[in-house]
């Protein structure tokens, strides 16, 4: 009985067993479980920390990117506040199906997984790849989505530099993991920077997901390329999104243009716009803390 007790106690602590649509009050991104549930034909993997009331902020991570790959210095740091939940999206980590090459399946299986938590309305973080998603989800479902930011990301025919780059990161010798270059600028506080990262998302040690693979890579380097490099001369997306917009990136975003986040920017009626300096695609790493105080203000008021 008293092991009874005792992991009873445990389950309720970890809320290792939740019901769909209330986030778990785990602390950590390291040290969060993973959950599962199924949508639209797909059993998704997802973790949810922070508290079990007010608008769960729902991230959506670029491209190849896992669970493991957020950054738990900003993950953490906004759950402090409001439910977060982070997930995989089909085929990715954790998550069975395959992977969708296109946003717009990304945008279909995104949206279904939001619905099975019984969520009725939610803010968007969009990293990346992430963002196309993000800005897809709220021109279509604007009584889903209250309010979005969008990071290290670009505008439907933005334009990319993708193989550019990760030709040039992959090149480097004795280079353990390619974000240092393809996330930070290459001075010495970016590099400082990128370290500092690699170690907090190499933080958890169990239960960590799968790495992304060549099917995973070539998926969502199809759907990349093939959504910014789409005109939408008419901007019409960016103007069916009507909620507040928080843009942000770095300086010198060598994977998706600087150039892209200025548009949005321009283009969206409701936006404001953040740029870092010294910074590259990952800018909201390098300069965590400011951007987790710019982005609760944000979401706050």
């Amino acid at each position: 009985m008293h092991t009874f007790i005792k992991s009873l106690l445990w389950m309720t602590m970890t809320w290792s067993v939740i019901e769909p649509g209330i986030a778990a009050a785990a602390d950590q991104l390291e040290t969060a479980p993973t959950q599962y549930i199924e949508a639209n034909g797909v059993k998704f993997s997802y973790r949810a920390l922070g508290p079990r009331s007010g608008t769960p902020l729902v991230f959506l991570q670029h491209f190849t990117g896992t669970m493991d790959a957020w950054d738990p210095a900003v993950v953490n740091a906004l759950a402090k506040s409001r439910p977060v939940v982070v997930f995989n999206n089909r085929g990715v980590g954790a998550t069975n199906g395959v992977v969708a090459d296109n946003v717009a399946q990304m945008t279909t299986d995104a949206y279904a997984f939001i619905k099975a938590l019984g969520y009725h309305k939610v803010d968007l973080l969009g990293f990346s790849m992430g963002g196309f998603i993000a800005q897809e989800l709220a021109a279509q479902h604007p009584e889903l989505v209250h309010k979005v930011i969008l990071a290290g990301t670009t505008h439907q025919g933005g334009g990319n530099h993708l193989m550019q780059v990760l030709g040039e990161a992959f090149s480097r010798t004795n280079a353990p993991d390619p974000r240092d270059y393809l996330f930070f600028s290459q001075s010495e506080a970016g590099k400082k920077a990128a370290g500092a990262f690699l170690s907090r998302v190499y933080a958890r040690t169990q239960g960590r997901d799968p790495e992304s693979g060549k099917e995973i890579a070539d998926a969502h380097g199809k759907a990349l390329i093939v959504w910014t490099s789409t005109p939408d001369p008419e901007y019409k997306t960016l103007k069916a999104i009507e909620q507040p917009v928080l843009v942000v990136n770095g300086s010198n975003d060598t994977m998706l243009d600087t150039q892209g986040s200025i548009t949005l920017y321009k283009q969206i009626k409701n936006a404001q716009l953040v740029l870092y300096p010294d910074s590259n695609h990952g800018s909201i790493f390098q300069y965590h803390d400011s951007f987790v105080n710019t982005a609760n203000h944000f979401l706050s008021h």
